[in-house]
């Protein structure tokens, strides 16, 4: 499906996001690990957040929708049972990696599949550490989907250095060593996201300037009441929008406010954006608060490669703000932007150039220079709903405006993205 996009004259008002997305997930998995009944508030719409609510109930859990919350009767420890089938995971990498984790340490063998896209995504990342801990996997010679998952008679635990910045990784690692006595240690050389040890109130210490995140039997989940604050990365592309709409003003409520997610706000405002908070309260030792934000003249900036494991979903939107804003934006070490929905270093710089400017592509980046010099393209969305998205916005910042071909896959990740911009825009 093509969706076109007009100019937006003004961005005004207020809006309420759906939960966000990697809380939602864990929120689910924890739920169902639980004895007894837990709700979840806000849960995100995402068809990947779906994917992993269905699976989860293929599993053995209770799943009902009840005073719009979704209410899970979970299975306890080790409670699960043996799927009928394969296990879908759709176009969701946190759902594939997350449950690879759970289902290391269960009864039986299990197998994960996923859809075109899925399958193309390394998932040799969490399977070597899982093998670590005594677990069996039957995959391809490309360690990708599908595979199957046989778990040791005898779990164990493992100290496991992160070779590659991955909060999925890392989570998944977690999530098994739940399930032993002893601590099973994860240790990080770049912060990633850290949702799932401030939602389970796991140990967290940094030593000689490392971090080190650890797991136990007794941080295993219980029954619990969750509310999910609103998905920060999908706020991204409302904020750019702002931004760089002249006259506008707008209030974000209740969305996630946690620093390993934020970083893209502290690049727009390095750029000079102004973005600020208010109203920070807690939620499963989540911090959310309301996002205010306002036009804004922007610069580019050097973008360090220390915050780019915390920026890396939302790079697409940056660009746009970065072709937007005085001087040259350039990305590097961003390497695992290759192995997304897309190939997203490829796919912003096919559509970079359709818009004229000067595009240099590297092996961990990009860098673009110039002018927009054409105008009401159609552009390409790869089926990657960050694409997607990010270049929806750049259409209706354009004179002409422009079009996205395969629009539909913003549905993975927010189906309610076209509903939210023509509330706020004039």
């Amino acid at each position: 499906m093509i969706k076109n996009f007009s100019k937006v004259k003004s961005v005004k008002g207020e809006l309420n996001l759906t939960g966000d997305k990697s809380i939602s997930h864990r929120a689910i998995i924890f739920s169902a690990m639980a004895s007894g009944k837990s709700s979840i508030a806000n849960l995100s719409q995402g068809h990947d957040v779906i994917s992993t609510l269905v699976l989860m109930h293929n599993l053995g859990a209770g799943v009902l929708t009840k005073n719009r919350s979704v209410v899970i009767n979970g299975v306890g420890y080790k409670g699960f049972e043996a799927p009928s089938s394969e296990l879908f995971c759709g176009n969701s990498g946190t759902t594939a990696r997350l449950v690879s984790g759970l289902l290391a340490v269960q009864k039986f063998s299990s197998e994960l599949v996923g859809d075109e896209s899925l399958s193309k995504r390394p998932m040799k990342r969490v399977i070597e550490p899982l093998k670590k801990m005594g677990a069996k996997f039957i995959t391809n010679e490309s360690y990708t989907l599908p595979f199957n998952i046989t778990p040791a008679k005898k779990i164990m635990n493992i100290t496991y250095e992160m070779p590659v910045a991955s909060a999925q990784v890392k989570s998944a690692i977690l999530i098994a060593g739940l399930h032993l006595e002893d601590e099973t240690e994860v240790i990080e050389n770049e912060r990633t996201r850290n949702h799932t040890e401030l939602m389970l109130g796991l140990q967290v210490k940094t030593e000689n300037e490392k971090i080190v995140s650890s797991s136990s039997l007794k941080y295993y989940p219980t029954a619990n009441e969750y509310f999910v604050p609103g998905d920060i990365s999908t706020s991204a592309f409302h904020i750019v929008l702002t931004l760089l709409t002249p006259d506008s003003e707008l209030k974000i409520n209740s969305v996630s406010l946690n620093p390993t997610r934020t970083g893209f706000i502290e690049v727009l405002r390095l750029m000079g954006a102004d973005i600020k908070y208010e109203d920070i309260k807690y939620s499963s030792n989540e911090p959310y608060g309301n996002v205010i934000v306002k036009s804004s003249v922007l610069k580019n900036i050097i973008i360090s490669s220390e915050i780019i494991p915390n920026i890396i979903d939302e790079i697409p939107i940056l660009t746009i703000a970065g072709i937007f804003a005085e001087g040259d934006f350039e990305i590097r070490n961003a390497k695992e932007l290759r192995v997304k929905e897309s190939d997203r270093i490829k796919s912003l710089c096919y559509n970079l150039n359709l818009l004229g400017l000067e595009v240099e592509e590297f092996d961990d980046g990009f860098i673009v220079s110039g002018r927009i010099r054409k105008s009401f393209l159609t552009f390409e969305s790869f089926k990657d709903h960050r694409i997607a998205m990010a270049f929806a916005i750049l259409s209706m910042l354009s004179e002409n405006g422009g079009e996205v071909n395969d629009f539909e896959c913003v549905n993975i990740s927010n189906p309610k993205f076209e509903e939210q911009i023509n509330s706020i825009v004039q």
